[in-house]
This record gives C-alpha cells, structure tokens and sequence, in this order.
C-alpha cells in the first residue's frame, strides 16, 4: 500500500520563466518530481536531467520481430503448408514476399512502441491518473515536488525558491 504523497506545486505562465526556474531550483538542491506543460518546451528534458528514450531501440527490436515473422510466415506458407507452383518460380521467391514483410514490420513496430509507452508511462486502463493541476492542460505549466524526495529540505523552503524564481502561483497538493 502506497502512503500518501503530499506535493508542492509551481504554477509558471511562461516557457522561458519555466526553463529558467528548473535550472534554478535544481540548482538549489531541490529535486524536482515533474514538470507538466501544456505544450512541448524545447531544451526542458535537458534541464530536468532526463537521459535519452530507449523507446527507438524497442521499436527497431519489434520490426525485427515483424520481419522475421513476416519472412517465416511466407516462407512455411509457400514450401510447407500449400506449396503452389506459379509459372515454373521458385517457393521461396523473396521479392513477392517484400510487401508483407514490409507491413508486418510497420504493424509490430507501431504495436510494440504504444505497448512498451504505455508500460513504461504507467498508462493502465484500470488506473486512475494523478492530476496536479487542470490548468497544465490549458495554459499553464506545472512544476511537481515531492516533500518525500527532498527529506532534509523544508516545505517552507521549497516555497521560497519556487517564489524566487519565478512562479506565479504555490500550491499544495496531496494524493491518497
């Protein structure tokens, strides 16, 4: 059973205050949880620390997989299960088996990218989704801190740097 999380939320208007105010309040020691926006903020995920998406090496694993398959696939069908001779060609004649291979790979790869995005966003139809604040879907941007990740920093303290630097509204918020 997951405790309760308590969080102190910054509410930015602007993308360029935001990008400033991440570089400054990790500079305070303060570790933030996420950083909601409305919109994509270039450079954010480099002020955040985030490390490049793995998500092209799945998606390059699972076209593989397509192609493969694809290739077995055919190739069972035509010398195996229901050999047809077509004008003297071979079985296994591998440019007539270059358009569903081709599409296999494309259906695995796109399959195989929203199954491994939703795993690792925590996207579950059974889960309820944690919401900080309505407005990072409008127009605001929403900056995250969890109390329990920065344990030796006070709540009064966070506050204070999110103030200095630059957000326009503090709140907090709790999830059960």
């Amino acid at each position: 059973m997951e405790r309760d999380k308590n969080f102190v939320l910054g509410i930015f208007d602007d993308e360029d205050v935001l990008l400033h105010a991440v570089k400054q309040v990790r500079g305070s020691g303060v570790r933030i949880h996420e950083v909601y926006s409305p919109y994509p903020v270039h450079g954010l995920d480099e002020e955040l620390g985030y490390r490049r998406s793995r998500l092209p090496i799945a998606a390059f694993l699972f076209g593989m997989l397509g192609t493969t398959l694809a290739l077995t696939m055919q190739f069972y069908m035509m010398k195996f299960d229901w050999p047809m001779i077509i004008g003297g060609k071979n079985f296994a004649s591998l440019p007539t088996f270059i358009p569903v291979t081709f599409e296999m790979t494309v259906l695995l790869a796109a399959f195989g990218m929203v199954g491994v995005f939703m795993v690792t966003s925590n996207l579950k139809p059974w889960g309820k989704p944690r919401i900080f604040d309505l407005r990072s879907t409008d127009d605001k941007h929403v900056m995250a801190i969890d109390l329990a990740m920065n344990g030796s920093l006070q709540q009064e303290a966070i506050v204070e740097v999110l103030k200095t630097a630059g957000a326009t509204e503090v709140n907090n918020k709790s999830f059960e």
